[in-house]
């Protein structure tokens, strides 16, 4: 059949118009045939690969009804300022419909810095909201039930140190830690691969990430104490398939250390999650999305014997693609949002942020925050989506599409298995370096214009200015007087005796949890603990990709 259509189309009727001279492929430069049928299934079998919906392998979601039973949870990425402007901006989308929490923090925070440190001048609030101890966590969460809502927080080498601070805020609230419910990222490999904010080497910092798994599987039955995040290598400029290997072997290195610990695989896998970005091209995005949940079933079936449904199911989040987003024409990025994620959305995400218009140049304003959140509000309860699970499964395009992001992600995957692992990958520079090269392509494609950005290298005009959320200065100046009081207050001599006992358990090779949930009660900073674990794991600095 499709034989015969590629022989058609070759014979066009005079004065009609023939196939256009670009090759077409998807954004990430995967070819695009002209017609799918089911001669690009051969050998393909629906009864095992596709089966319905909440059974395994989970290619068409991992519930049964989907979103007919629940919707996704409907999150927006939100802090900025200080801890009271990230407060007020919470219970304003709280108040707008929005779900769940999901919470940015500033530069110096994501680094383990103080506010008032030195390298902090220039970016406290800036990127996020600043957070240096308790007390300010104290103030981000006033008058927020930590019980009554999911909380997501994007924070990965003092992710430990902010979890308990979170943890801490939930006991001072009454909260008991067994019903809270959100997630941590914590997801240090995706670091070294692309983000590059770490701290420490990668074993000290993976020794923390399962330091966390195994206190959480003690403490916090519902709190995901990880997001194995592609969100951030695809916005360094990987394709759909790098960035979904990548992903899923960053998962397997965790697990596998996990394992080591002596923990049982079903006591911590079910509390994995991922977090997915959800890009311009609609078909591939959401054949990356069901090629995962797929890859992760063998996985956790095959290679770690998994016996629970729920570490074989894999539980995502999405955010839409700031990569994406433009500073020209920057009302075009709310269609750009649209599309993206319905993409999520037709492939089965558990928690969705839907970017805001302004991306390319600020922190949202509430204006673009709210319409963000409408824009998932609308997919929702207005397009008609939500009522059928996997509405595109048994497309030609779709499946194969899906079988071959599937194919190119488990090739990537047995490469990094013979280095030995993602660790000795990344020393090898061998994903930063296909990233590279990825961008790069994409750059050249862009300025060659074989890849089209409306209002950028195509369909270009005069624009009017964009009002914008601006940050000022004297949000250093107002944590810095905090800092300085909460030094004068606490008790300097608690704060001393925590932090020697966590350098000591530092040495050795207990779980840090417990005695960095020490050091957080007493008020010791963020900077402070982040210091005293530096003193004994030292600090990471990687070597040239070339």
């Amino acid at each position: 059949m499709s034989s015969r259509h590629e022989e058609t189309t070759r014979r066009t009727a005079s004065g009609q118009p023939g196939e256009r001279a670009d090759e077409f492929t998807t954004v990430s430069n995967h070819p695009v045939r002209r017609l799918y049928t089911p001669e690009d299934l051969s050998g393909w079998e629906p009864v095992r690969k596709l089966v319905l919906p909440g059974e395994p392998p989970y290619t068409r979601g991992i519930h049964p009804l989907m979103y007919r039973s629940r919707l996704w949870t409907m999150r927006q990425f939100a802090g900025f300022g200080s801890a009271e402007d990230s407060n007020q901006r919470f219970r304003y989308l709280l108040s707008q419909g929005q779900t769940g929490l999901s919470v940015a923090f500033d530069l110096p925070t994501l680094m383990g810095y103080d506010s008032d440190h030195a390298l902090a001048e220039g970016e406290v609030g800036k990127c996020g909201v600043a957070i240096s101890s308790l007390a300010d966590m104290e103030l981000l969460f006033d008058r927020i039930p930590l019980g009554g809502v999911s909380t997501s927080m994007t924070i990965n080498s003092p992710a430990a140190i902010i979890w308990a601070m979170y943890l801490a805020v939930a006991e001072k609230q009454g909260v008991d830690w067994a019903a809270l419910n959100g997630t941590l990222q914590n997801d240090i490999l995706k670091e070294y691969i692309a983000q590059k904010e770490y701290i420490y080497p990668p074993k000290p910092s993976m020794r923390l990430v399962i330091d966390t798994f195994e206190f959480g599987a003690r403490h916090t039955p519902k709190f995901n104490a990880i997001s194995i995040s592609g969100y951030h290598i695809r916005e360094a400029g990987s394709t759909a398939i790098q960035e979904l290997a990548f992903t899923l072997r960053d998962a397997i290195e965790y697990v596998e250390w996990g394992v080591a610990r002596g923990m049982g695989v079903d006591d911590f896998a079910p509390r994995l999650s991922f977090f997915f970005n959800a890009h311009n091209d609609f078909f591939e995005e959401i054949a990356k999305y069901r090629a995962a949940r797929r890859i992760w079933h063998r996985v956790m079936t095959e290679r770690f014997g998994a016996k629970s449904p729920r570490s074989w199911a894999l539980r995502f989040h999405a955010q839409t693609a700031g990569c994406s987003l433009t500073a020209q024409q920057p009302y075009n990025n709310v269609v750009r949002t649209a599309l993206q994620a319905l993409a999520a959305v037709m492939g089965g995400a558990q928690s969705l942020h839907t970017n805001s218009l302004d991306e390319a140049w600020a922190l949202p304003t509430e204006f673009a925050a709210t319409l963000a959140l409408r824009t998932q509000q609308i997919l929702a309860h207005e397009s008609g989506v939500t009522s059928v699970a996997d509405p595109l499964g048994g497309s030609y395009f779709l499946e194969t599409l899906t079988n071959e992001v599937e194919a190119g992600a488990l090739e990537y995957i047995r490469k990094i298995d013979a280095m030995g692992g993602m660790i000795p990958a990344i020393e090898r520079g061998f994903p930063q370096r296909e990233i590279a090269d990825s961008a790069y392509r994409y750059q050249v494609a862009v300025d060659r214009k074989e890849k089209i950005i409306v209002g950028v290298n195509e369909f270009t005009g005069e624009e009017k200015p964009l009002e914008t959320l601006q940050i000022d200065e004297s949000v250093r100046g107002s944590q810095t007087e905090r800092l300085r009081s909460l030094r004068a207050e606490r008790s300097s001599d608690a704060v001393q005796r925590s932090l020697s006992a966590l350098r000591k358990g530092a040495e050795g090779s207990e779980n840090l949890m417990p005695l960095i949930y020490d050091t957080v009660k007493d008020y010791a900073t963020l900077g402070e603990i982040c210091a005293a674990l530096q003193e004994v794991f030292g600090t990471h600095e990687e070597a040239a990709v070339t």
